[in-house]
C-alpha cells in the first residue's frame, strides 16, 4: 500500500506512519519541515495554509490517504480536490467534538452535527473545524471518504499533555489530589489502536462516519490513576476527593485536573459515546496498564517533559495550589 499522511508526523500522524511502516507499507508525508518524519518516511515539503503550498502533491498517486488536519477546513478542501482522482481512499481523523452540545448518553454517529463550512479559513473553532472537514469530504468524494470521529487520545508522543501531566505528578510523590468518583468510566483510544484501525479501515476502503474510541468503562478514572502509581510513583498517595468539593474549590475540569469530568452533560458528551459501529469494524483496544506504562517509558526516553502542541494552552494543576485544596 502506497499511503500519503497529511496533518503532521507529531501524535497520530507519528502512529499512522509507523504502524504503516511496520506493515511493509510504502509511506509519504507532507509537513512544514520543522520536525523530522519518523525514519522510513519519504517527505515531501508544503504548507497547506500557504499559497501554493500543496505544489509538491500536484504528481502522484497514492492506494490511500490520512489526513490528521486540526484547523481551517479549507486545507482540507484544496487537499481533497487536488488529490481527487489520484487516489484509492481519503480517511480522515475528525472529532466526536463535531457533534452538537449536549449529547444524549449512548448517542450514536446519527446524532446531531454542529454547523460549519468546508471554505473556512483563519482561526476557526474546533469543533467546527472538524465538520468543515467533514463536508469538503463529503463535497468531493460524495460520501466514500472514512471520516474517523476519534475521541480522547492517550499513548505515547501525546503533545497535549494530559496522561504525561498526571504521569510526573504522580512521579514526584506525596498526596496527589485524585478526583472522584474512583469508579467513573472513562473512554478514550489508544493512539496505537487508533492508527491500527485507521490502517485496516483505509484497506477495506470503509466509508462514512465511524465513533472511534474504546467503550466507556474500558477504564475508569481509579484504574487509571491506580495504573500510573504502579508504573510512576509508587510513592504517591491519592486523595480521592468528591467531584462536588473539586467544582465548588474552582478547578477546573479536563484542564486543571486532565482527562476527568465530573458526572454531568460534559462527562455525557465525551465519556459515554457508542462505538458499536467501530467495534463490529474491528476496533480493539488495549488494557489502560499498557497505555500508561508505554507512555511512561516514552517519557523517560526524552528526559521526562513532553513536547506541546503551540495550538493548545499547557494543562494541569499548579502544585501550590494543590497543596492548599488538600489541606
Amino acid at each position: 500500500m502506497r499511503l500519503l499522511l497529511l496533518g503532521g508526523t507529531e501524535f497520530v500522524g507519528r502512529a499512522v506512519a509507523e504502524a504503516a511502516l511496520a506493515r511493509g507499507w510504502e509511506v509519504t508525508a507532507l509537513n512544514r519541515g520543522t520536525r523530522p518524519a519518523p525514519e522510513g518516511v519519504r517527505v515531501l515539503h508544503g504548507d497547506r495554509t500557504a499559497e501554493g503550498g500543496l505544489a509538491a502533491l500536484a504528481t502522484g498517486e497514492w492506494d490511500a490517504v490520512v489526513d490528521t488536519w486540526s484547523w481551517a477546513p479549507a486545507a482540507v478542501r484544496d487537499s481533497a480536490r487536488l488529490l481527487n482522482g489520484r487516489i484509492g481512499h481519503y480517511a480522515y481523523v475528525s472529532s466526536r467534538s463535531v457533534y452538537d452540545y449536549p449529547l444524549t448518553s449512548g448517542a450514536g454517529e446519527a446524532a446531531a452535527v454542529v454547523d460549519s463550512s468546508p471554505d473556512l479559513t483563519g482561526e476557526v473553532p474546533y469543533a467546527e473545524a472538524k465538520r468543515g472537514a467533514e463536508l469538503a469530504l463529503e463535497a468531493e468524494f460524495g460520501g466514500s471518504a472514512l471520516l474517523a470521529r476519534a475521541g480522547l487520545i492517550l499513548g505515547p508522543y501525546e503533545d497535549i499533555g494530559r496522561l504525561p501531566w498526571w504521569l510526573n505528578r504522580i512521579a514526584r510523590g506525596g498526596p496527589v489530589l485524585a478526583p472522584g468518583p474512583r469508579d467513573l468510566p472513562l473512554q478514550y483510544i489508544d493512539v496505537r489502536d487508533l492508527a491500527g484501525w485507521l490502517l485496516d479501515a483505509v484497506a477495506a476502503r470503509l466509508a462514512g462516519p465511524y465513533n472511534v474510541v474504546s467503550p466507556s468503562g474500558h477504564a475508569t478514572m481509579g484504574e487509571l490513576l491506580d495504573a500510573c502509581v504502579r508504573a510512576a510513583g509508587p510513592a504517591a498517595e491519592l486523595r480521592w476527593t468528591d467531584p462536588e468539593k473539586i467544582l465548588a474549590a474552582g478547578v477546573a475540569p479536563w484542564t486543571e485536573l486532565p482527562i476527568w469530568l465530573a458526572p454531568g452533560e460534559l462527562y455525557d458528551f465525551l465519556h459515554t459515546g457508542s462505538v458499536e459501529r467501530a467495534l463490529a469494524a474491528g476496533l480493539r483496544c488495549r488494557p489502560v496498564a499498557e497505555t500508561v506504562e508505554d507512555t511512561w517509558a516514552w517519557l523517560r526516553s526524552i528526559g521526562g517533559e513532553a513536547p506541546q502542541r503551540a495550538d493548545r494552552p499547557p494543562v494541569g494543576l499548579d502544585p501550590e495550589r494543590e497543596v492548599e485544596l488538600l489541606k
